[in-house]
């Protein structure tokens, strides 16, 4: 497997796990008993759960725009991170740590 291949890989994996981490946090903040508190987390988790799930599509098919997606990317993940590492929750904690490796992931794809 080439350098390129392998580094193609590892962006889709993260984008996947941050898909996930994200999705977790948005639905754990929803059952938090002052939900309102939550409201920027739970945009941004989704707003980074939707780029993430696009940008593996587009680098899974190669397609032409997947550099430019994985820019954008990594713009949602660094900012749900921000939001994330604001609050004590472990599934936020956790959700910040996945969006800080994709988007580092995702700034390497787009370069």
């Amino acid at each position: 497997m080439t350098t390129a291949q392998s580094q193609l890989d590892a962006c889709i994996q993260a984008c996947l796990d941050c898909l996930r981490d994200c999705e977790y946090c948005a639905d754990a903040c929803l059952s938090e008993d002052m939900v309102q508190m939550m409201a920027e987390c739970i945009k941004r988790c989704r707003d980074c759960a939707d780029t993430c799930a696009l940008c593996a599509r587009l680098m899974s098919r190669r397609s032409e725009l997947h550099k430019q997606m994985c820019d954008v990317c990594a713009q949602a993940c660094d900012r749900c991170a921000s939001e994330c590492e604001k609050h004590d929750d472990d599934h936020c904690q956790r959700c910040a740590e996945s969006c800080r490796c994709c988007a580092q992931l995702c700034h390497e794809m787009a370069a």
